[in-house]
């Protein structure tokens, strides 16, 4: 692909290789974010849990600031600029002069208050509404088939083992409203459009990388078109300004006295925090894919700070049925012992024996215990299995 990139007089377009690195470390923080996060809620829940829950609100109120301080402090993204790239505004004519300059961004190139607040739609705001839309097709059981969590499916299996009232004669108690029977519809309808939305639109963005790595544009990403800016290579002219920048504010007076300088301090806090992120966070990264794979079942971990070999650890013992509770069939496989029928949505209780989650959900809210050897059992006990 380099080939493809560097044969031209253009030297400061940047290759296909480099913006799928970038737009790949930008990726990769969000999980960081949400595990290190997750790993400190556990100690702390009372004051990290609702971050947890609402992480990608979090998520995109910090990237928001942080991107904003690069678009105007570097002139492009946080990932673009860890990568040496930069953002410009395209000139509707440029001539092979202007492509072989090495110097710095003109001042009429720049980036614009409203060409960085539409960057920032892009950057912030879209992969927060894909990360919402997918956590919510997740939410309504994305690649499950809809006839396990459909209500008007299930709602004609009757319960008749034990006395329990069926399915059907409970949904006719319960009042119907405009929202519970328009709300079902709509969830159906997005559940099955989203991954073929989904797929459509990372099939257009694949295109639009095919027609950059052909040369056919010089924008990798359709929105840059729309907002008229496109990515090149930091030169040594940019490099230049940059060291001078920071050689000049560090050449400011210091203030002298105890309230100059803590104010100072404060002003610059922020600053020098932002333009710090730009080793900490790839740092952290880093750090966090080290620790998965040091504990991960295949590292050399397990082999030096194991125990020696010796006898495996057996399983327990299974529970036997209650006299009193529903009799299981050891012969059967896959049948739910509530029902009678095949499992659907396999769903494990604490005392291990599965049941159609609809079934064990049912039973667990209405009598509090496993229907198989009574033992108490509550909805949070509910464990899905993956065949």
């Amino acid at each position: 692909m380099e080939f493809f990139n560097d044969v031209g007089s253009d030297a400061h377009r940047p290759s296909l290789f480099e913006l799928i690195a970038q737009e790949q470390l930008r990726d990769l923080l969000q999980p960081a974010l949400k595990y290190v996060l997750a790993v400190f809620a556990q100690r702390h829940p009372r004051y990290l849990l609702r971050i947890v829950n609402r992480h990608e609100e979090f998520y995109a109120a910090i990237m928001f600031f942080v991107e904003r301080h690069y678009l105007k402090a570097e002139g492009a993204s946080f990932a673009e600029n860890f990568y040496g790239l930069k953002r410009r505004r395209k000139p509707f004519i440029e001539t092979e002069r202007a492509k072989a300059a090495v110097g710095s961004t003109p001042a009429e190139e720049s980036l614009r208050s409203k060409d960085i607040w539409r960057s920032l739609i892009f950057l912030v705001g879209v992969p927060y509404i894909r990360a919402k839309a997918q956590d919510h097709y997740e939410q309504l059981g994305g690649g499950v088939d809809s006839d396990i969590l459909n209500d008007t499916s299930a709602s004609g299996r009757l319960l008749t083992d034990g006395g329990q009232v069926g399915y059907r004669s409970r949904l006719r108690e319960m009042p119907l409203t405009p929202e519970s029977q328009t709300m079902p519809h709509l969830r159906k309808i997005f559940k099955t459009l989203y991954p073929w939305a989904n797929t459509s639109f990372e099939l257009w963005l694949a295109a639009w990388n095919i027609a950059y790595l052909l040369d056919k544009t010089s924008f990798y990403r359709p929105w840059l078109s729309w907002i008229g800016v496109d990515l090149r290579r930091l030169g040594a002219a940019d490099f230049s300004d940059s060291v001078a920048k920071q050689l000049k504010s560090g050449a400011q007076d210091v203030p002298k006295g105890v309230l100059a300088t803590t104010r100072r301090w404060l002003i610059s806090s922020p600053k020098l925090l932002l333009a710090s992120l730009k080793v900490l966070l790839p740092t952290c990264i880093f750090f966090i894919k080290f620790l998965e794979w040091w504990y991960s079942p295949s590292s050399p971990a397990r082999t030096l700070t194991g125990p020696p070999s010796g006898p495996s650890i057996p399983p327990p013992r299974m529970l036997q049925p209650h006299p009193q509770g529903l009799p299981v069939d050891g012969v059967k496989y896959g049948e739910c012992p509530i029902c009678k029928s095949a499992i659907v949505n396999a769903t494990a209780l604490s005392s291990g024996y599965v049941f159609c989650y609809r079934c064990a959900h049912s039973h667990v809210e209405k009598y509090g215990n496993c229907p198989v050897t009574l033992l108490p059992a509550q909805i949070w006990q509910l464990r899905k299995v993956l065949i």
